[in-house]
This record gives structure tokens, C-alpha cells and sequence, in this order.
């Protein structure tokens, strides 16, 4: 079994207080405040991290799916889009939007809506994150 980590630390209050993310394998470590979460001050957030985790976990299940189909694409650019919003819960991520293009050539346009809906659907992040309300996909192949 595989096992990744990593790390927060938080200093002080929520709203007057920051902290430090870092990734297991060192290869990020970000400063994080009320402001970079629930505004728009500088720093990083939970959510920005999710949507880097979402849009490179869906880029990789696309590929092997395609893979698995006897295509290789040349290229899949996705974007996550995470939306925190106020709900009677409490602050809650309530939709995320992933956005993907890709190269794939004799791929007809269809069979690539078809193939990266299963991406999102099979993706272990998607997966993981099935608390979430809405998780849509906008799909376009190409240089087809």
C-alpha cells in the first residue's frame, strides 16, 4: 500500500493567524492565512491543493483510459476549478469544475466525451471527493 503525507502548522488566530503546508516529498511548501483561503490574499489554500490533486489525478486516468482504447495522446491539459461557498453547514466546497483538452489523433470527438466522462467518474480523487454536490466536466479533443 502506498501512503503520501503532508503537513500543516497554524500560528494563532483563524482570522489573524497563517500557517505553512508542506508536501511529504518537499517538492511545495506554501504559506496559508484566512485571507488565502476565504479572499483573495496571497499564499495558497486546501482547495487550491485539491484542484492541482483533482486536474492531475483526471489527466492521468484519461490518459490510461485512452491508453487502454489503443490511443496515446500527444497531450490532455485539464483545470480544476474549486468552489468554496457558505452553506448552512459552514463553509463547504460545493462544485468543482474540471475543465480538459486534448491532442488524440483518430479520435473521433464522441468517443472522447464518452471516454473522459469515465475518467471523471473512475479518477481517484473524483472518487475521493464524492461528498462534493457537483463535479462537471467540459471535455474538447483537439488537433483531431
Amino acid at each position: 500500500m502506498t501512503i503520501r503525507e503532508a503537513s500543516a502548522e497554524w500560528q494563532s488566530t483563524l482570522k489573524e493567524g497563517s500557517g505553512r503546508l508542506r508536501l511529504g516529498s518537499g517538492v511545495f511548501e506554501g504559506a496559508y492565512s484566512f485571507p488565502s483561503r476565504f479572499e483573495n490574499g496571497p499564499g495558497t489554500n486546501p482547495e487550491e491543493l485539491i484542484a492541482a490533486a483533482h486536474a492531475g489525478c483526471f489527466s492521468m486516468a484519461l490518459s490510461a483510459i485512452l491508453g487502454r482504447e489503443g490511443f496515446t495522446p500527444a497531450r490532455i491539459s485539464t483545470v480544476a476549478k474549486v468552489h468554496l461557498g457558505a452553506t448552512t453547514a459552514g463553509p463547504t466546497i460545493t462544485r468543482i469544475e474540471l475543465e480538459t483538452e486534448a491532442s488524440v489523433a483518430g479520435l473521433a470527438a464522441d468517443d472522447f466525451e464518452r471516454l473522459a466522462q469515465s475518467a471523471k467518474a473512475t479518477c481517484l480523487v473524483s472518487r475521493a471527493l464524492t461528498g462534493v454536490a457537483a463535479i462537471t466536466l467540459e471535455a474538447n479533443l483537439i488537433d483531431h
